[in-house]
């Protein structure tokens, strides 16, 4: 998709949730070379895990005093504040040395950045140090739906920067901006949610294959009768004699509570023997109940059912708990027993 512009890894937070270190080599056998991280404790990981070859930026910028540890370990900051860049040429004229940097302007996320009408003061500081910074970068706040107008006010207003500091390489899309046009892409684009599965863009098929199969096991099945409830604040009865599942995943392992079934509101959904079965009642710290009246085959305590994986998508599961991929994936930790497989080899088609 973003043939002509080098691709940078967003693996911040823990690589969405699937795991920095893990992540991070993977996508470096697959060809990346420059990752992008919150802090520089993760940069310092992806540092010690991949090789030499490997371009680190810091989201986050520089942080106060902490010029040294990004020497040190060779991670670039991307300056987005008039002290955060006077500290770091400051180390460049110590250490005699144009240490590698980004310069990140805020064109109306209203985030991190320097301000629009900083450019020229910025531009100037540069100039007098004969300072070439790494990337001039700016991030979209509405890319994920494509026909915003914000969309475009923001690319006119980075042009516009970019005008000024000619020459230097350029980077503003995210997994959404480098979907939906060309013309977002610049030098370098940087995606995140997309290399983990998840969806990009509202409103738009998701082109990406599931990084993440998660499993949970079921504690107990057991018969109810009819009109009885399930679960904390008895939230849903059942309108027949049912059986239910009893699986071993609740909020504290990242299935929330607004994924729970009511008397009004289909809850979420696990797969058990390839078929769908609805959550009732209310979601727990640590188990669900599962409806398993109309399974063809009877599953037993001890085997696994599906929460995401190929036949529920991490963003069905976001869907029915009203909120987004992101959230679900960065929230599944703690309990969890990790494998890493080798995926297939993508075809070039």
């Amino acid at each position: 998709m973003s043939r002509g512009a080098l691709t940078g890894a967003a693996v911040k937070a823990d690589a969405y949730g699937i795991g920095l270190v893990q992540a991070s080599r993977a996508l470096y056998e697959a060809g990346t070379r420059f990752f992008f991280v919150a802090s520089p404790d993760e940069g310092i990981a992806v540092r010690a895990a991949l090789p030499e070859d490997t371009h680190i930026f810091i989201l986050n910028g520089l942080f106060p005093g902490a010029a040294p540890l990004y020497v040190g370990e060779r991670l670039m900051p991307c300056l987005c504040s008039i002290p955060m860049l006077e500290e770091w040429l400051q180390a460049c004229l110590s250490r005699n040395e144009s240490l590698p940097a980004a310069l990140h302007f805020d064109t109306g996320i209203n985030r991190l950045g320097f301000r629009l009408n900083e450019a020229p003061v910025v531009k100037r500081m540069v100039d007098q140090l004969g300072y070439s910074p790494q990337m001039i970068m700016s991030h979209f706040a509405c890319a994920d739906q494509p026909a915003h107008e914000k969309n475009r006010t923001q690319l006119a207003l980075f042009s516009s920067v970019l005008a000024q500091f000619p020459n230097v390489p350029a980077s503003m899309a995210n997994s959404a901006a480098l979907m939906t046009g060309r013309e977002n892409h610049f030098q370098m684009v940087r995606p995140g949610i997309a290399l983990y599965g998840g969806r990009a863009v509202q409103g738009r098929r998701n082109p990406m294959a599931p990084v993440v199969t998660l499993e949970a096991p079921i504690l107990q099945v057991k018969e109810i009768r009819t009109g009885e409830s399930l679960g904390y604040g008895a939230l849903q009865t059942v309108a027949r004699d049912s059986r239910i599942a009893v699986v071993g995943i609740g909020y504290a392992d990242g299935f929330f509570r607004h994924q729970s079934g009511t008397n009004s509101r289909a809850g979420g959904r696990v797969v058990i023997g390839n078929q769908f079965a609805p959550v009732l009642g209310r979601v727990s710290m640590d188990m669900i109940q599962v409806d398993i009246t109309d399974l063809r085959e009877m599953p037993k305590p001890g085997d696994m059912v599906e929460v995401l994986g190929p036949n529920i998508s991490v963003d069905d599961q976001a869907d029915v708990g009203n909120t987004i991929g992101y959230e679900i994936l960065t929230s599944l930790k703690g309990r969890y027993s990790r494998s890493y497989v080798e995926s297939p080899t993508p075809s070039n088609s």
